[in-house]
């Protein structure tokens, strides 16, 4: 927006540098141009302002497809005006000479015909597409009919825009009927859940089993190995009692083999000792065989006297002096 000074009689007006200016002064041209400055009198001024910036334009639009579904077109386009000498003389954007404001809303304008020739290009792609086609290819074809159509479109040159570019954001339906086609979507989306949900609780249990396995295995194993160890344990056990047996029959047979030994040792000893005694009782009796018997009686009588306990006095009766001295008579 230009920026308008004013002094007595007169304006002084400072233009931007993406503005065209052009002041007509009693129907003549005074002065045109981007970012240009210069006084004028009110009374007798006509000045317009065209913005030659690129500009954005926002639309919302709602079609039919060729089900006869509504859907809604969101689309941006970029235009800007590269004759503004023509989009003045075409469209009114003249300012007020004392505020610098538009008498109207030139933009405004430029918008609704914009938006009408956008839409026209728009309705009639769509209507060839099914409400799938046309939310899924939508956009695109949307997009390049719109280019073509403001491209190629006859009152857009004659005003002097210039569509820089178009885009298509979404071609969206109802809300009850983007449910309805997002709910297979969704369904599937849930069944793939699902599907990953219990393929990850299968292989879950299947490694639970795997582990349960080998901790049964695992088990076995020991059980078998304790039973190993009990036999082996049992076998040592035996083979030592079968040892202490043997043991202790060895040291009974080296016993008893010392004891009969031994036994017999003192039997020869013993039947030594009876032949030595046997022989000298037999040598002893020899001896005496030829001696006189009252002799042998008195010998006797002597042995027997010195195995008899010490008589300090002995009283010897008549009667067995006289049995005595028979016996030895005899």
């Amino acid at each position: 927006m230009a920026d308008i000074h004013s002094r007595p009689f007169l304006r002084h007006l400072r233009g931007a540098p993406t503005t065209y200016i052009r002041h007509l002064r009693r129907g003549r041209l005074a002065h045109e141009g981007v970012g240009i400055s210069f006084w004028f009198r009110p009374l007798s001024a006509v000045i317009s302002e065209v913005p030659v910036d690129d500009r954005e334009l926002p639309m919302l639009f709602h079609a039919r497809t060729g089900d006869f579904q509504d859907v809604a077109v969101q689309a941006t386009v970029t235009y800007r005006i590269g004759e503004p000498a023509l989009a003045a003389e075409r469209i009114d954007f003249a300012v007020h000479p004392d505020t610098g404001q538009w008498r109207s809303a030139p933009l405004d304008q430029v918008a609704s015909m914009l938006t009408e020739i956008a839409q026209q290009h728009a309705l009639t792609v769509l209507g060839g597409l099914g409400l799938r086609d046309a939310i899924v290819a939508g956009p695109a074809a949307v997009r390049d009919q719109v280019t073509e159509g403001l491209t190629g479109d006859a009152r857009l040159g004659d005003t002097g825009l210039i569509v820089v570019g178009v885009r298509v954001v979404a071609v969206r339906p109802e809300a009850d009927v983007e449910r309805a086609l997002q709910t297979p979507a969704r369904e599937q989306v849930q069944q793939d859940a699902d599907r990953a949900t219990y393929e990850r609780r299968a292989v879950a249990v299947e490694r639970e089993r795997a582990i349960a396995e080998n901790e049964l295995q695992s088990k076995i194993e020991l059980a078998r190995r304790q039973e190993q160890l009990v036999a082996q344990e049992g076998t040592n056990a035996r083979r030592r009692a079968e040892e202490n047996v043997a043991a202790k029959a060895i040291e009974t047979d080296g016993a008893a083999a010392r004891d009969r030994l031994m036994a017999q040792v003192r039997a020869d000893a013993r039947r030594l000792a009876g032949a030595a005694e046997a022989e000298a009782t037999a040598a002893h009796l020899a001896a005496y065989r030829d001696v006189d018997p009252a002799l042998v009686l008195a010998l006797a009588a002597r042995a027997v006297a010195d195995g008899l306990p010490q008589i300090g006095q002995l009283n010897l009766s008549p009667d067995v002096v006289t049995t005595v001295l028979g016996r030895l008579a005899q």
